[in-house]
């Protein structure tokens, strides 16, 4: 079987699909008692960094998605197929999995 080297220049999501860049987990609580990795929580934010064309409608043409490269999203915790790049962890979405854009 051959290897493939991916990267985030190489990786062009599909129709209604979003490339997130996960936001790194929490490494202490409110209070300040640090976190054990087995503690952490799968964070929810991130940041888009790859939109595919849309969704087709009934007459073939792509309906643009609402999220662009660049923003913040929050996103529902168990959705999308993680996948890690290096050191750097994202998760593939489709939109209707993003929750809302962070401000």
């Amino acid at each position: 079987m051959a290897a493939v080297t991916l990267s985030v220049s190489t990786v062009k999501p599909l129709g209604d699909r979003v490339f997130v860049k996960v936001s790194a987990s929490e490494e202490k609580t409110a209070g300040g008692i640090l976190l054990p990795d087995t503690a952490k929580e799968k964070p929810q934010v991130g940041e888009v960094v790859a939109v595919g064309p849309g969704k087709r409608d009934e007459k073939g043409t792509h309906q643009p998605l609402e999220v662009k490269i660049g923003d913040k999203v929050l996103y529902s915790k168990y959705a999308g197929t993680d996948i890690k790049l290096g050191t750097e962890e994202y998760v593939l979405l489709s939109e209707k999995d993003i929750l809302a854009i962070v401000q």
